[in-house]
């Protein structure tokens, strides 16, 4: 008997840089939500969903669960500066997606951030909480979350 476990999950890089040039670094996972589940099943069939085209980043703090189709919290949003097909494993087996809140945007105390597929509401892709990272005015967060099928 032929067993599959295919299972989606992810991994992201969060890199603040502030007013003068300093950068942190924080590695997450993620939780692709139920939404974005049968955002994937939806996109096997046909291209009638629209593609994630943006991110966002929010302060609220209640830990990422499956049936979340929300930030907490939102703190801003903005469109992806790219997605792209890459190899984790096997060969194409993941898309990854990075984002740019340039200074002003999505300002204060970031913890937590999702993909989404509209610039207000639509469908959340996934979503991680993580430890708190503080978005002055100033800086800028730029994000590249990688969602793996395995």
């Amino acid at each position: 008997m032929l067993k599959d476990n295919v299972k989606a999950n992810g991994t992201l890089v969060v890199e603040l840089r502030d007013e003068n040039g300093n950068v942190k670094q924080q590695f997450e996972k993620n939780l692709v939500v139920n939404t974005g589940l049968a955002y994937i099943a939806s996109r096997m069939k046909d291209a009638t969903a629209n593609v994630m085209s943006h991110m966002a980043v929010g302060s609220g703090t209640v830990a990422a669960a499956a049936a979340d189709t929300a930030l907490g919290s939102e703190l801003g949003r903005v469109a992806l500066t790219s997605t792209s097909i890459v190899t984790t494993t096997a060969d194409n087996d993941s898309v990854q997606y990075v984002a740019t809140f340039e200074p002003g945007t999505g300002t204060g105390a970031v913890t937590e951030a999702a993909i989404l597929n509209a610039s207000s509401a639509g469908t959340m892709l996934s979503r991680t909480v993580f430890p708190v990272i503080n978005k002055g005015v100033l800086d800028t967060l730029t994000i590249t979350w990688k969602v793996t099928v395995a």
